[in-house]
């Protein structure tokens, strides 16, 4: 016989998730199109047609909010890349049309969420310690998954080069964002095919002429 407590219980908690997960999505609706600095807690608790007190049960302050809010974007984004970022050929080299789909996805969600992505990368919140290292979890993880599809110990040469092309990626993005002026096709290939060189330089792929 099943404990009905145990089923409210369980019941009361998925409410709970439910409702922080429409909070964090309600959040990168409005970062996305309102600056860290126009939101009030007010203005943020109306939004989702709750209580300031409720608001403040599930996240203990707007700093709080935003930064829940910023980590499960990037794990959006993450998930969302995976499959570019582990995809390759039979032979283990990387698939150059796997990854321009997977910058396509990069860069429509730099586009939907554009203040709130420029406003963390450009440091709009100033030296914030905990928003760095969420930003910086993600690259990491991101880089691990790139490098793991090549190589099970990467020298520090080829950590860096890899580490350098993400970079780039974050900085030719905010100059996407501010000039629109590039075809976002043309930018993804330019992008994946960065990445294919920097390979072939440090030696993680072989180059075309290497084939037989």
């Amino acid at each position: 016989m099943s404990d009905p407590g145990a089923t409210a219980g369980g019941r009361v908690r998925l409410q709970v998730d439910e409702r922080r997960q429409r909070l964090l999505e309600l959040g990168l609706e409005l970062f996305s199109a309102h600056s860290y600095h126009e939101l009030s807690i007010d203005r943020i608790a109306k939004s989702a047609g709750i209580s300031k007190g409720l608001l403040y049960h599930y996240f203990r302050s707007k700093r709080a909010y935003y930064v829940e809010t910023v980590r499960y974007a990037a794990a959006q984004w993450l998930d969302l890349t995976q499959g570019a970022a582990e995809a390759s050929r039979d032979d283990g080299t990387p698939d150059p049309e796997a990854l321009v789909r997977g910058l396509h996805v990069f860069f429509e969600q730099v586009r939907k969420h554009a203040r709130a992505y420029t406003t963390l990368l450009r440091g709009g919140l100033g030296a914030d310690d905990e928003l760095l290292m969420v930003v910086d979890r993600t690259r990491q993880e991101f880089l691990a998954r790139i490098i793991a599809r090549l190589t099970d110990e990467p020298t520090p040469l080829q950590r860096t080069a890899v580490r350098g092309w993400v970079g780039c990626v974050e900085a030719a993005s905010l100059d996407w964002l501010e000039h629109q002026d590039i075809p976002v096709d043309e930018l993804c290939e330019v992008l994946a095919a960065s990445l294919l060189q920097i390979l072939v330089c440090v030696g993680l792929v072989g180059s075309a002429a290497d084939g037989p």
